[in-house]
């Protein structure tokens, strides 16, 4: 017997769930993409993504999923040989970090670990280390869906600026942008990049890549440069220069369904919503935890995102069918363990348009889960989210 009939809940880390009003936002015919009305929308949007960058920078929009916007921002302010630094906590960064050594970047990794947020000092000491600064860019993540690690910008900017060092400081923003702060000018950030599928409700196939004038002064002299993803051409007059090419209407006009949505609720309200429903999920986790069968893979509270979680099941267990019970039989798709912790663990995000009921009901079927399947785990843990959430949304 199973429970599942009813509408399928997606838990994964992107895409997230899209909300109706996104939906019906695309469900109109084309337009003419010379009209005042799309161009007019075009520089809304790019005023938009920036205003969630915190930054007073440049936006371009590209067809394309983070992947094609890490192109976009290497190619666009690195050459051939360039020295690359990737700070390593997880997947996602390291992937940057080849995508960058494939176009022809000299990439050198800074050891980290999954379990564990990058560690500002260590970055100031490895720069302290170039006195020729041969070091072009720094690649890292605010948080890392594979590994669930959240990392402190601001400490990593400050921890550059102490060592003197002028490399670009360039950040991957694709699992929390639209759902924690991103202070890119007071961060002293250079480049950021982020996509549209995660906390930004949308359906894929957007990526958006915000530069300075630090990065857009590196533009001029960059040979990696390609004709889709180059800046000085989307810089020109027409609309159709922005998107290289026919703009992407449909996506575009999700993407402004979900950004009035973010900006009604107000970007402290939303961040809000955010942090509280994390510490639910953590807290839930927390009990769960107490039976050495399940556990965190960021050991450090303050290190863990608030937009997905990793756990890591103990020896023996198969994060697999803990995913096939939920899914198969309740109807809630969790996401995966993926590299490193590939069949280990699983990822409950809780980022974009999710609220109380739905993280509640994501924990209480794993928490089914775990007693249907006899693995061990501390008992409680769905009341312990509840008690949370009720001691922090006051009455």
């Amino acid at each position: 017997m199973v429970v599942r009939a009813g509408r399928e809940f997606l838990a994964i880390p992107g895409p997230t769930t899209i909300p109706d009003e996104v939906l019906r936002a695309m469900h109109r015919p084309a337009t003419d993409i010379y009209s005042p009305a799309m161009v007019g929308m075009t520089m809304k949007l790019q005023a938009d993504i920036s205003g969630l960058f915190g930054s007073s920078g440049q936006t371009y929009i590209y067809i394309a999923n983070g992947h094609g916007a890490w192109e976009a921002a290497i190619s666009n302010v690195l050459s051939r040989g360039d020295k690359v630094l990737v700070l390593e906590s997880g997947l996602f960064a390291a992937g940057w970090g080849r995508a960058a050594a494939a176009m022809g970047c000299d990439v050198e990794t800074l050891p980290g670990t999954w379990q564990r947020a990058v560690r500002p000092a260590e970055v100031e000491a490895r720069l302290r280390a170039d006195p020729d600064h041969t070091i072009k860019a720094i690649m890292v993540v605010q948080v890392d869906t594979a590994a669930g690690v959240m990392n402190d910008i601001e400490a990593i900017g400050a921890a550059i600026r102490a060592s003197g060092h002028p490399a670009l400081f360039m950040v991957d923003a694709v699992a929390s942008l639209g759902c924690m702060k991103f202070d890119m000018d007071n961060w002293r950030v250079d480049l950021a990049m982020s996509a549209a599928q995660k906390g930004l409700m949308g359906p894929p196939g957007l990526g958006f890549v915000v530069a300075n004038d630090r990065a857009k002064a590196a533009h001029q002299t960059a040979d990696l440069k390609t004709p889709y993803w180059e800046w000085t051409a989307r810089d020109g007059d027409q609309h159709y220069q922005k998107y290289a090419g026919t703009p992407p209407i449909h996506l575009l006009w999700a993407l402004r369904e979900a950004l009035d949505m973010i900006y009604a609720e107000g970007l402290d309200a939303v961040f809000k919503r955010h942090r509280l429903l994390a510490g639910a999920v953590h807290a839930a986790a927390t009990v769960w935890a107490e039976g050495n069968g399940i556990g965190f893979n960021v050991p450090n509270p303050a290190e863990r995102s608030l937009t997905v979680t990793n756990l890591v099941l103990s020896d023996g267990l198969s994060a697999g069918d803990l995913l096939a019970y939920c899914d198969k039989n309740c109807g809630v798709v969790l996401g995966v363990g993926i590299g490193a912790l590939s069949g280990k663990a699983f990822r409950i995000a809780h980022m974009g348009h999710v609220n109380a009921p739905m993280v509640l009901g994501t924990l209480s079927v794993i928490e089914m889960a775990l007693d249907a399947m006899q693995i061990p785990h501390g008992t409680g843990g769905v009341q312990a989210a509840v008690k949370y959430l009720a001691g922090n949304v006051p009455a």
